[in-house]
């Protein structure tokens, strides 16, 4: 160890931290609004960066036949609802928007030269297909039950992550894909080469956390997801629907993968699996946060970040466990501080 490779291993560890960031953010916005451990996060990273390899490729996108399909049965979903309350025949047209769209996204993706695209239009493209799929979740897998204790919604987050990961091996098959750089260009700094990949990968994260956070200070959406985040019961009966807030949160989750997925996709291989691990990475900021906390899980992912690239130096063979063996101590130290209640016996 030098000082060169200390500063190689630093460059690598902030650019996954900055990842990891961005996932832990989202994934103590899901579970701050609406009590869900969002597992289902890293299957937006995977599928964000397999559809923008898929694009690039020129190969068909398979992934929009999922979409089409959570349409569908969240169409029959809203009409079985709507047909318990009747009377009320406006709004058809939003529902029949929702089945429209993803066949307006197929049609794009089947006429246009895709591989001739320029990128900006391909990672578009990438997110017009795979955002959308976040509120389609929340609609057909949690609203229904968005009254149930936290451990049946974690039951079912698990569920869905499974059944995403197999449906993923079907639309995008077991072998892996990398994406084009967006430059190929390096930065020289002291002994160093900064590849501009990722500074690409720190800038996009620092601007989505800046935009995130001066959407929740000062726009009037943002201020109610801040506060049903806060107090559920106090948000509803100030007005603020419970179901607008699970849908946001769950979008701007489905953004912020799907941004992430893209990002790493040309430092990386991805497959089908690889976003389980890449999230779970992020949940482990979130837990540093306490879960409650926004500056202290984002500095907690980077801080797991910079431990996972040192300990690939000194022991890669170890270094998922050291990074995942951080949890223990932070679990003890919030266990100890915390004053718990006995329960009484009845």
């Amino acid at each position: 160890m030098n000082a060169q490779i200390a500063l190689i291993l630093g460059q690598d560890g902030i650019t996954n931290g900055a990842i990891y960031a961005l996932l832990a953010l989202s994934i103590l916005l899901v579970f701050t609004v609406t009590r869900v451990l969002f597992i289902p996060q890293g299957e937006f990273v995977a599928f964000g960066a397999l559809t923008m390899a898929a694009i690039q490729a020129g190969r068909p996108v398979l992934l929009v036949w999922l979409l089409l399909a959570f349409a569908l049965a969240e169409a029959a979903a809203d009409l079985i609802a709507r047909a318990k309350r009747p009377g009320r025949a406006r709004g058809l047209w939003r529902i029949a928007a929702k089945v429209i769209y993803p066949l307006v996204i197929a049609a794009l993706l089947y006429k246009l030269p895709l591989a001739q695209l320029p990128m900006a239009v391909q990672a578009l493209l990438t997110l017009l297909l795979v955002v959308p799929m976040g509120p389609q979740l929340y609609r057909l897998f949690y609203q229904p039950i968005a009254s149930a204790s936290t451990l049946v919604l974690l039951i079912v987050s698990i569920a869905v992550h499974l059944a995403l990961v197999g449906l993923g091996l079907l639309a995008f098959g077991a072998e892996g894909a990398r994406t084009a750089p967006f430059s190929d260009a390096s930065l020289a700094l002291g002994p160093i080469n900064i590849n501009s990949q990722a500074l690409w990968v720190v800038a996009v994260s620092a601007v989505l956390i800046v935009v995130l956070y001066q959407f929740f200070e000062r726009s009037m959406y943002g201020k109610a997801l801040r506060a049903a985040a806060f107090n559920r019961l106090g948000a509803r009966l100030m007005g603020i629907s419970p179901i607008f807030a699970g849908r946001a949160t769950f979008f701007l989750a489905a953004l912020i993968g799907t941004v992430s997925g893209i990002l790493i996709a040309p430092i990386t291989t991805m497959y089908f699996d690889s976003g389980f691990m890449v999230s779970l990475k992020g949940f482990v900021g979130a837990i540093i946060g306490g879960l409650v906390s926004y500056p202290l899980a984002a500095a907690g992912a980077i801080l797991v970040g910079l431990i996972e690239a040192f300990s690939s130096f000194w022991a890669s063979a170890y270094k998922e466990i050291i990074v995942f063996t951080l949890i223990i101590p932070v679990l003890l130290w919030r266990s100890l501080k915390s004053h718990h209640v006995e329960e009484e016996d009845e």
